[in-house]
C-alpha cells in the first residue's frame, strides 16, 4: 500500500510540473527578428496560413477541328479478268506486275473454231451482197418482181448479222485489259483449260488511291466534298498523306450510326497499295488565336463548366480567386479550348480548387505561369509531315456559334502540299483548290 501512495504521489507531481512548464514557455516573449526583416515577418506569416494552388494561364494557340477515324485503301479502279466462255489457253501477253494499258490483249484463248465461222459468215455475206446487187440491176430493167429484191435484201442482212455473231464469238475468246493499270499475279499458265468465270488475274489502277472510312452521325453536317483529310499508315511510318474528300454515302448505317466518307490520294508515286490500314485525320477548319487552358482547370457543376480566375491581391504574393462560367470548345489531349469567360493572358486555378470555398477569397500562388513557353508548342499544328500532336480523337464539338466559326474555318496550310509528280492530279483536284474551296466558304457540296 505505501509504494502504490508512493506512485500516485509522484504521477500527480510530474504532470503538475509538465504543466507548469508549459504554461511558462507560453507566456515568454517573442524573440527579436533579424534586422530588416521586422515587417516582413508578420506578412509572411499571414501568406503561409492562405490556402495554396497551382495556376496557368490562357494562352493562344492555333487549333484544326478534326476528327479520328479508321479506315482502308482500295484501288480507284480494280477488276478481276474471268473468260465468259470456256476455252484453251494460247496466249499469256503479260507478266505478273506489268503495267498494262486499256485495250492490250492479256489472255487469248483458243479461237481456231470462231475464226472459221466467221470466214464462213463473210463468204456467205458476199454471196448475199452479190446476189442483192444482181437483183437490184434486174428489177430496174423488169426481168424479175419487186418481191425478190426484197427476199435479197433480206438475206443479206441475215449474212450480216451471221458475221457480227461469229465476230462477237471470237472477240469473247480475247481477253483484253478495260483500263489502265497494274497487272497481279495471275493464275493461269498457257494451256490451261479455262472455264467461265475463272480467276485469271486482277488489274489494279493505283495512281490514284481511295480512303474509305467513317464518321459519326454527329459530324455529317460538318462533311463536304473537296475537305482535306491527313492520312496515316502503319506500313508507312514517319510519312502522311493528304486525302481529297469526293464523296459522302447519304445513308446513315443503322447499326453504329456513322456515316461513311470516301477520300482521294495521289498516288502517282506507287507508294500506297490496295488493303492497307489508314488512320484518318478529318480536317473541318481551323481556328487560329484560340484561347487554351489545361483541361484540369475547368469545373464542371450543375452542368455548366467553371474555372476559378485569379485577379491581383494586395501584395505579390497573393490573390483573390473568382469563379467564372466559361464555354469550351475543342478538345485536345491535356488541354481545352475556352470559347467565352477568359481572355489571353488570365490567369486560372489547375490544382487545389477545392480550397477555393468562396469568391473572393485570397490565396496563395505556388507555381505562377508553370505551363512555360513549351506549352504552345505542343498543341501547335505541325508544319511538316509528320505525327501530329493532335492526333487523339475529338473529346467534343463547338456548339453553337463556335461550331459555325469552326466550319467555315480555313484549312491549315499543311494540307496544300503541291503534286509529288508531273501532270494531272489523279484525282481531279489538287489538294491546294480544295483548300481555296474551304477558303471560300467551305459550302461546296
Amino acid at each position: 500500500m505505501a509504494s502504490k501512495a508512493i506512485y500516485s504521489v509522484v504521477a500527480v507531481v510530474g504532470i503538475a510540473a509538465a504543466s507548469g512548464a508549459a504554461w511558462w514557455y507560453q507566456r515568454q516573449p517573442a524573440k527579436p527578428v533579424a534586422q530588416g526583416t521586422g515587417a516582413a515577418a508578420p506578412a509572411a506569416a499571414g501568406a503561409a496560413r492562405l490556402p495554396a494552388v497551382e495556376v496557368a494561364r490562357v494562352e493562344l494557340m492555333t487549333l484544326a477541328d478534326e476528327a479520328q477515324a479508321v479506315g482502308s485503301l482500295r484501288s480507284r479502279q480494280s477488276v478481276v479478268l474471268r473468260p465468259e466462255v470456256s476455252g484453251r489457253v494460247t496466249q499469256l501477253n503479260f507478266r505478273d506486275g506489268d503495267r498494262v494499258r486499256r485495250g492490250q490483249l492479256l489472255v487469248q484463248l483458243d479461237d481456231q473454231l470462231p475464226l472459221a465461222q466467221v470466214q464462213q459468215a463473210q463468204a456467205e455475206l458476199s454471196i448475199a451482197e452479190a446476189n442483192h446487187k444482181r437483183n437490184q440491176e434486174l428489177v430496174a430493167q423488169n426481168f424479175i418482181s419487186r418481191r425478190s429484191v426484197d427476199e435479197s435484201a433480206a438475206n443479206l442482212q441475215v449474212a450480216q448479222a451471221k458475221l457480227a455473231l461469229a465476230r462477237a464469238t471470237a472477240a469473247r475468246l480475247r481477253i483484253t485489259a478495260p483500263f489502265d493499270g497494274i497487272a497481279g499475279i495471275r493464275n493461269t499458265s498457257v494451256g490451261d483449260y479455262l472455264k467461265d468465270g475463272t480467276d485469271i488475274v486482277n488489274i489494279e489502277d493505283i495512281d490514284a488511291m481511295y480512303v474509305d472510312f467513317r464518321l459519326p452521325e454527329r459530324l455529317q453536317g460538318k462533311l463536304r466534298k473537296g475537305q482535306s483529310a491527313l492520312v496515316d499508315l502503319d506500313a508507312l511510318p514517319g510519312q502522311r498523306f493528304t486525302a481529297v474528300v469526293q464523296a459522302i454515302d447519304p445513308l446513315v448505317d443503322a447499326n453504329g450510326r456513322s456515316v461513311g466518307v470516301r477520300g482521294c490520294i495521289d498516288n502517282r508515286r506507287l507508294l500506297l497499295r490496295p488493303g492497307m490500314f489508314a488512320r484518318v485525320t478529318a480536317v473541318f477548319g481551323e481556328r487560329e488565336q484560340a484561347r487554351v487552358i489545361p483541361e484540369e482547370a475547368v469545373v464542371p457543376q450543375a452542368g455548366r463548366q467553371f474555372v476559378i480566375k485569379l485577379v491581383d491581391g494586395p501584395d505579390r504574393d497573393t490573390k483573390i480567386a473568382q469563379r467564372v462560367p466559361v464555354k469550351v470548345g475543342i478538345r485536345r489531349p491535356g488541354r481545352v479550348e475556352i470559347v467565352e469567360g477568359l481572355e489571353a493572358g488570365d490567369v486560372v486555378v489547375t490544382a487545389g480548387q477545392q480550397r477555393v470555398q468562396k469568391d473572393g477569397m485570397p490565396v496563395r500562388v505556388l507555381d505562377l505561369g508553370r505551363s512555360g513557353a513549351a506549352a504552345p508548342q505542343a498543341g501547335a499544328a505541325p508544319d511538316g509531315g509528320g505525327p501530329s500532336p493532335n492526333g487523339a480523337a475529338m473529346g467534343g464539338a463547338p456548339s453553337g456559334a463556335a461550331a459555325g466559326a469552326t466550319a467555315a474555318a480555313a484549312l491549315p496550310e499543311r494540307l496544300a502540299a503541291p503534286a509529288r509528280a508531273g501532270g494531272p492530279n489523279p484525282c481531279g483536284a489538287t489538294t491546294a483548290q480544295a483548300a481555296e474551296r474551304a477558303r471560300g466558304g467551305n459550302s461546296a457540296r
